[in-house]
């Protein structure tokens, strides 16, 4: 029982997740439903106090997460989407937490977080247990303050497209944005102010949110297809290595028939993806998410794919969701904007852009059916993955330099 003086929960609904979680979740149950997984919590910067102090809090908001189910009014908003299927819906009408398949503990001053179990149940944890840690870890700063600033930064946004728009010659597309930033919040309420601000200030730019709750509460359009978590997947579930992103996207496609069709890019590197992305593909694919490595460059290469198969390029969309800020959105949209479509997904400049340092955290898949797995990032920094025997096989079967 929580104390009467207690702050309320983190997470107050199993809807509080991004929407590729439920995509993701779906076409795993209709193809890997027996699947066994692990995944592991990292940090990646150093916190201003260390993580290891929110273990008691953490491990009492992880309890409260599995007392959670499925309201009917959350069920029916799910049905409502046309790509998610009865059959999946009748699973989250039964589904809850086991708080057996996760561990929370301490490892000196870091936090240690294992997540291991079927993959249809324990892939739901990450985006939930992220956005506890982050609002954990910020509860223990000045909240007026840093509220107060971030009110100040989102003013300054809203002037700075309002500006763009009335000064600058529109181009062939227009400017579109939306929030991916759930898993490093400031605080859920911080979260809902910035996009109900957004929707209220910037109605013909801000295009809605991977925050599945919010957009239900909030009447907007929920964003997300996939993540590398569901083509890492499968490179542990019998398809043979070199095939394996051939074989996720091809069942991706059989599974949405047409919807979710922005496909990620970076989980071997762009090179390696546009190898596996014949014209089979790239047709069927309403176009491709940037999410690390130089995102010019990324984009020249993709525009150069497109035109190489013979595709007009103005009928695709590039998505950019790779630590952007506002003014990086508005500089990639300059660049591209006459040539393809484009949409940038905006995270932690929007979530959590109040004056305070950041955490970069993650929870990554590590393993499937006991084999490794991993990503070959396009930025060197996001590579994940304590197997060097596997990182150095992937690398050689497609081809991948060693970073130097």
């Amino acid at each position: 029982m929580s104390r009467p003086d207690a702050p309320p929960p983190v997470i107050r609904s199993l809807l509080e997740t991004d929407l590729y979680k439920f995509t993701m979740w779906q076409a795993m149950l209709h193809r890997y439903p027996q699947a066994q997984a692990e995944y592991r919590f990292a940090c990646r910067n150093t916190p201003q106090y260390p993580l290891a102090e929110l273990v008691a809090d953490l491990e009492r908001e992880v309890d409260h997460l599995c007392a959670l189910t499925f309201r009917t009014d959350e069920l029916d908003y799910l049905s409502g989407l046309r790509f998610m299927k009865p059959d999946f819906i009748d699973l989250l009408r039964i589904f809850c937490f086991q708080r057996a398949f996760i561990s929370v503990r301490a490892e000196g001053e870091k936090l240690e977080i294992v997540v291991r179990g079927p993959q249809v149940h324990v892939m739901a944890f990450e985006i939930f247990v992220l956005a506890m840690v982050n609002e954990l870890y910020f509860r223990r700063f000045d909240q007026a303050a840093a509220i107060g600033e971030g009110r100040r930064r989102l003013a300054q946004k809203i002037d700075l497209i309002r500006a763009f728009t009335r000064d600058e010659a529109p181009r062939r597309h227009p400017f579109q944005f939306f929030d991916f930033g759930l898993r490093r919040r400031f605080s859920g309420a911080w979260h809902e102010e910035v996009l109900r601000t957004l929707r209220d200030e910037l109605p013909e730019t801000f295009r809605g949110t991977s925050n599945v709750l919010l957009a239900k509460e909030l009447g907007l359009v929920p964003i997300g297809t996939m993540a590398h978590e569901y083509l890492q997947a499968y490179q542990a579930t019998g398809v043979r290595l070199r095939d394996h992103q051939k074989a996720a996207l091809e069942d991706w496609v059989q599974e949405y028939r047409g919807d979710l069709g922005i496909a990620l890019t970076d989980v071997i590197g762009m090179d390696a993806f546009l190898a596996d992305f014949d014209l089979y593909f790239a047709k069927l694919f309403d176009g491709l998410r940037h999410d690390s490595g130089d995102p010019v460059a990324w984009g020249e290469k993709a525009l150069a794919h497109y035109d190489q198969l013979r595709i007009d390029a103005n009928t695709k969309r590039l998505v950019f969701s790779d630590a952007l800020d506002m003014a990086k959105a508005l500089a990639l949209y300059r660049h591209f904007a006459d040539r393809v479509q484009l949409g940038f997904g905006i995270g932690t400049k929007l979530s959590n852009d109040v004056g305070l340092p950041t955490l970069n955290i993650v929870i990554k898949l590590t393993h499937v059916n006991g084999q490794p797995v991993a990503k070959l990032s396009d930025s060197p920094g996001k590579t994940m993955c304590e197997d060097q025997t596997f990182l150095a096989y992937l690398r050689q079967v497609f081809k991948v330099p060693s970073p130097r």
